[in-house]
């Protein structure tokens, strides 16, 4: 049986920095993950191109910033982050006015966030550990979890562990989190997200376009380095079946096909389309676990990213709110009294309160959105396309729009 600080339960970037960040703090961490070296997201295949992973993320300065705290941002290649300068978001009226356009020049920033590739976050993090002195990374199944009136105890294949706090960043199907006996409450949106990535034939000026379709879908196309653009297609089930056949089969024709369902916009904004791997699906969904710290009366569990709260992925902030999580989570515990112990149910509670507002304000807006767009009757139609146009013409609230988003 071994004893450290902290153990972290989850191989994933939130897994990861959340490692990385209490280490650089001096505090001992045993990271514990079924695979740490998961390439599914590399689509690669020989050729340059397809080099270029499917999965790919918005960073918002504040995560930016963790990054570079972490002394990881320096290490991702500037050649494959690209910045966003401005958003334009569209309204199912299939008119330009009717929607929305950030601009980051407008707002006095150099930037909106950058579009980043999830496995050149991935692969920084793991660099920076190997140079760490107080993270232990063991590949092994977790089995379960245990309390004594000190410590969590985890039990795995390869053996138990004991810490006095374990964090459970092991996802939205978390096992830490159902066998400490947190509830969620959930969304199932019955609707598909597809990803991949296309070279376009004109530049894409450092705008990432968003259009939500008269049929409930969200389409989004974010730019990345060297005219590539990454699509995040919401859609039904049965449609996304019929795309990810069609993106197989006839590439060309879906590409088409994704201008097409825009009313022919991406055509003028990007140009031709051309399909540089091969699309991928994930299923979406609202989820909040109900608390997230646990167990109720004496709390040695603290949910991070996804295990704590799932969001659709209009917004681009599902990565981000983990982040903030890891970055709230730290300065509490860093900055905690020194009579307290690490897993002191008063400190924990202050986490969890500082986290409250902030989750619920982005599951619910993005919820809210979601649900707007996927009413089809023509009176609710003509208020949200008016309201995106009125919104439009208001730069002040604009602005606290992108302060919001940049946090």
């Amino acid at each position: 049986m071994s004893t450290q600080e902290i153990i972290i339960l989850g191989g994933g970037i939130v897994g990861k920095t959340a490692a990385l960040a209490f280490s650089q703090k001096g505090l001992k961490v045993l990271h514990i993950a079924a695979n740490f070296g998961d390439k599914s997201n590399t689509n690669s295949t020989g050729s340059e191109k397809d080099a270029w992973n499917s999965r790919v993320y918005a960073i918002s300065h504040s995560s930016e910033q963790l990054f570079k705290d972490l002394q990881i941002w320096q290490a991702i290649d500037p050649s494959r982050r690209q910045a966003v300068e401005q958003m334009r978001i569209y309204g199912d009226s299939g008119q330009t006015e009717d929607g929305i356009h950030f601009s980051a020049f407008e707002a006095n920033l150099p930037k909106l966030a950058y579009i980043v590739e999830s496995q050149q976050i991935e692969d920084a993090l793991d660099l920076a550990t190997t140079f760490s002195k107080f993270i232990v990374r063991l590949e092994a199944s977790f089995e379960s979890i245990s309390m004594d009136e000190e410590q969590a105890i985890v039990k795995t294949n390869l053996g138990i562990f004991k810490a006095p706090l374990v964090i459970a960043a092991d996802g939205a199907n978390s096992l830490v989190r159902t066998q400490v006996g947190i509830e969620i409450s959930q969304d199932i949106y019955e609707h598909t997200a597809i990803i991949g990535n296309f070279a376009c034939e004109n530049q894409h000026l450092r705008t990432a376009h968003q259009w939500f379709l008269d049929n409930g879908d969200v389409l989004a196309l974010l730019p990345l380095p060297d005219k590539k653009v990454s699509m995040v297609w919401s859609t039904s089930e049965s449609n996304a079946a019929h795309l990810v056949d069609l993106a197989k089969n006839d590439p060309d024709l879906f590409s088409q096909t994704i201008s097409s369902q825009a009313q022919g916009m991406p055509l003028q904004a990007l140009g031709k389309l051309q399909l540089l791997n091969q699309v991928k699906t994930y299923p979406l969904k609202r989820q909040r676990a109900k608390q997230f710290i646990g167990p109720n009366l004496d709390p040695k569990v603290v949910l991070l990213g996804d295990a704590a709260h799932v969001m659709h992925p209009l917004a681009g902030q599902g990565l981000n709110l983990g982040l903030r999580d890891i970055r709230d989570l730290v300065k509490t515990i860093t900055e905690k009294e020194t009579f307290r112990k690490i897993n002191d149910r008063v400190l924990l509670r202050r986490y969890e309160r500082a986290r409250v507002a902030d989750v619920d304000a982005i599951l619910g807006v993005t919820h809210h959105l979601h649900r707007l767009f996927m009413r089809n009757d023509s009176a609710l139609k003509w208020l949200r396309n008016t309201g995106m146009r009125l919104l439009n013409q208001q730069s002040n609230i604009k602005k606290q729009l992108i302060a919001k988003a940049l946090e």
